[in-house]
This record gives C-alpha cells, sequence and structure tokens, in this order.
C-alpha cells in the first residue's frame, strides 16, 4: 500500500475538524494547546493540498464552506475510526471519562435534572458535570456545551432532540389572595384577576396560558401587575406570597399544592403540557460520557 498521509498532514485535519467544531480558530487553538498561527497554517496546508478553499473568513468569524463542509463530515468519521481502531487496539476501555457541560432551564433544572445527577455519578464517577442554568438559547460551538434541554428545538438547527416529558401545566394561586379576589370558575374570569405574567426569552412576549375547553385547545392572554423574565421561578414565589394567580408546571408546584400553601384552580380546564427535549449536534461519534448520560436522561424522565 502506498503511503498517502505523513504525520503532519493528519495534525493539520485534526487541528481543521476542531476549528470546524467550535467556529473559531483561536477557541480551537486554545483547546488544542497551539497558537491560532498554527491552526490557520493547518488549514491553509490542506486547502493548497486539496485546491478547494476550506472556510470563508470574515475579521469576526469563519464558517465552512460548502467543500469544506463535506470534507469536514469525512475527516471527522475518519478521525472517529483511528480513535475506535486504537482503543481495540491497545483494549483501553469505554468507560466514560472527562467533564460534562449541560445547559437547561431553571425550573426544569432544581426539579427534575439536579436531583438526579448524584445516581448519575454514582454510575459513572469518572465524568465530572458542570451545569449551566438558564433559559435563553445557547450555542454549542461557541460556549463549549455537550448538551442542553428547552422547550423546543430551534428551527433548522441541525441539532438531535429527544422528548424527555411532557410536563402538565396548572393554574395556581394562595388562599390570602383567593379570599379577596372575584370568583375564578372559568378562564374567563380570569379577565378579572391578577395573572402573574411570564416573558418568553425568544421574543420578548408574554406566554400565553393553555387550556382544555369542551375537548379543544385553547391559549388565553392574560394580564396583570407583576411580571417575570428569565426564571419561572420568580412567578412562583409571587403566587406563594399572594400576588396572584400562575400557571405554571406541576412538578414546581405539587408540593405547595399538597401543603395547602397554594390551590389549583380551574382544573375542569387543565390537562395541557409543554414538552422538555434533550438537544445536541449531530454527530455519528459522540463521546461515551454524552451518550451515556443521554441514556441515563431518558432512563430516568422520558414517559
Amino acid at each position: 500500500m502506498q503511503r498517502q498521509f505523513e504525520g503532519l498532514l493528519l495534525g493539520s485535519i485534526e487541528l481543521f475538524c476542531l476549528a470546524a467544531e467550535l467556529g473559531s480558530f483561536t477557541t480551537a487553538a486554545a483547546a488544542a494547546s497551539v497558537n491560532p498561527a498554527a491552526v490557520s497554517r493547518s488549514v491553509a496546508r490542506l486547502e493548497k493540498r486539496l485546491g478547494v478553499q476550506l472556510f470563508v473568513r470574515t475579521t469576526r468569524q469563519i464558517r465552512l464552506t460548502d467543500s469544506g463542509k463535506r470534507y469536514f463530515e469525512q475527516c471527522r468519521l475518519a478521525l472517529g475510526y483511528l480513535a475506535n481502531a486504537e482503543r481495540e487496539a491497545t483494549g483501553q476501555q469505554t468507560t466514560p471519562t472527562g467533564t460534562l457541560r449541560i445547559s437547561m432551564p431553571t425550573p426544569y433544572g432544581h426539579y427534575r435534572v439536579l436531583p438526579l445527577l448524584s445516581h448519575f455519578r454514582e454510575r459513572y464517577p469518572g465524568v465530572t458535570v458542570e451545569t449551566h442554568l438558564s433559559n435563553r438559547n445557547i450555542d454549542f460551538a461557541d460556549e463549549g456545551f455537550d448538551l442542553a434541554i428547552r422547550g423546543r428545538a430551534p428551527p433548522d438547527s441541525g441539532l438531535i432532540a429527544r422528548k424527555l416529558e411532557d410536563s402538565e401545566l396548572v393554574v395556581v394561586a394562595s388562599p390570602a389572595y383567593l379570599r379577596k379576589a372575584r370568583e375564578l370558575k372559568t378562564p374567563d374570569d380570569l379577565i378579572n384577576h391578577d395573572c402573574i405574567q411570564f416573558e418568553l426569552p425568544s421574543n420578548g412576549r408574554n406566554i400565553p396560558w393553555q387550556f382544555n375547553r369542551d375537548g379543544d385547545p385553547v391559549e388565553i392572554m392574560t394580564g396583570g401587575g407583576y411580571g417575570s423574565s428569565g426564571d419561572v421561578l420568580a412567578g412562583v414565589t409571587l403566587a406563594r406570597q399572594g400576588a396572584g394567580v400562575f400557571q405554571t408546571y406541576r412538578f414546581i408546584v405539587e408540593k405547595d399544592i399538597a401543603d395547602g400553601t397554594l390551590k389549583e384552580m380551574l382544573t375542569p380546564y387543565g390537562g395541557r403540557s409543554r414538552p422538555f427535549l434533550l438537544l445536541y449536534p449531530h454527530s455519528r461519534h459522540l463521546s461515551s460520557r454524552v451518550r451515556s448520560f443521554v441514556d441515563f436522561l431518558v432512563e430516568k424522565l422520558a414517559a
């Protein structure tokens, strides 16, 4: 078999793939412990060998050309095969190790995921878990996340989305608020109530409240003197203090309902839910720590 690749070329391919994955020569250089010039030279070396441009470069960003995308997909597969071959040849175990970075919404993190992490690390003690709790959309490449949990997948994102669960919505208010408020028997009565608002991070608009009426799903825009953004738990705290009525996830307030701190309202019109999805970049060679965490969460949370 004639030799086609020398060590320098394989190193250039690795740096090219790292830059393509991270979307930055500087970030790729930091990840590989080399200087940015080394990454730039490696890409230039490949472009000269192939006779095509792999990246479109501007002063602020880089992006793959069509030829670059095709080359990246094939190189990523080839490097994955080489890594697998080396593990098989050396008998290296595939026990998950390393750092796993996951972003998730604040309430879902506190009430659903964080309580499970100790069980995950008992099963995989070699994995360090870093959590980021926020409702904003994150950039996987620029921010270095492995996974994210969100209520919807960004359109045309190229991300894999696996549903974890559909979380039921409930309307709650404190007994103190209800003692001084008007009657609340149907969703139409909400017009006479202080409805605590939550602003959607994606568009800055107040989120509509969801109900079932005569078997059909309906959405109602409400109004009130209190609003919050970024953290649903702020609305729950306001409701506990008698500020008004709030629609939120049952898993957040089920203990409050059980002990009487909050009272569930409009139950004949309930039953609506919103999904939570586990998102991660499309790759045929997920690291063992990412694959293990995906399987673990699906096992624990998916209906």
